[in-house]
């Protein structure tokens, strides 16, 4: 088979997971599942009135976690420069990793992270399944000593430095600072009682991230964000916010 066929199989089964996920976000009747699932305080977050809007979807989080978020990123670009040189050195590909995450309402976007995998990690996602430290048939992905793993990508992983450029996705709307974990799997993977998760918009870390990290599973990881629900409020994300930094150095559950 000739690189061109190659390419053009590749192009094709693209845009086909394309149309795919196209078609998943204007599926009236999974539209109306995830509407009915969704369980969210319709209290407004200021004067506690009904109905209003809460404080995880609304446009005072969403602008502080932008504002906040452009602040971090131009304070630590040099941090951005010596991690990208570090990656180039370390392994052939791209600095950064861009992969599709389940956001608010099932919505799906592209989430950037720096690159600790090699570069077609994706494609030996399958031959590893039997290794998922939650089960082979599990919808959740995670690989203790994943061999897929980089050198310098196991450093950025168990400090959490990989994360960092998910604060490009706050400041253009997809994610918030403190949020549930998106998801790599779309939302019609998720069993019913997942689907209230995406009530609020995700975010780069949580009461997930302070509470065990990769050693909790998925329905333990719905419980917290149920409870963040209900109990949302800039203080509790000031609180999260505040804790984060101790989780990621004692590197608790990190994988």
């Amino acid at each position: 088979m000739s690189a061109h066929t190659e390419h053009s199989t590749e192009d094709i089964n693209r845009s086909r997971k394309k149309t795919t996920e196209y078609v998943d976000r204007r599926n009236t009747e999974f539209r109306e599942k995830i509407s009915a699932a969704i369980h969210i305080q319709e209290k407004g977050w200021l004067l506690g009135r009904e109905p209003g809007t809460p404080w995880s979807i609304s446009m005072t989080k969403r602008l502080s976690s932008a504002l906040l978020a452009s602040f971090l990123l131009l304070a630590i670009s040099p941090i951005f420069i010596v991690i990208a040189v570090l990656i180039k050195t370390d392994s052939t590909g791209p600095v950064f990793f861009i992969q599709q995450r389940t956001g608010f309402r099932g919505r799906r976007f592209g989430m950037f992270k720096f690159r600790t995998m090699v570069a077609n990690a994706e494609e030996l996602k399958e031959s590893l399944r039997h290794l998922n430290k939650h089960g082979a048939d599990s919808i959740d992905f995670k690989i203790d000593k994943d061999p897929r793993i980089t050198k310098v990508g196991s450093f950025l992983r168990r400090s959490s430095l990989d994360e960092l450029p998910n604060l490009i996705n706050v400041i253009l709307g997809d994610m918030r600072l403190v949020g549930p974990r998106p998801t790599s799997f779309n939302a019609q993977k998720y069993n019913s009682n997942h689907l209230s998760r995406l009530s609020i918009y995700p975010g780069i870390t949580g009461l997930w991230q302070i509470s065990g990290r990769s050693n909790i599973d998925f329905d333990d990881r719905v419980a917290l964000v149920l409870l963040y629900i209900a109990n949302q409020s800039p203080w509790q994300d000031l609180k999260i916010l505040i804790k984060t930094p101790f989780s990621v150095i004692s590197g608790h559950g990190a994988s």
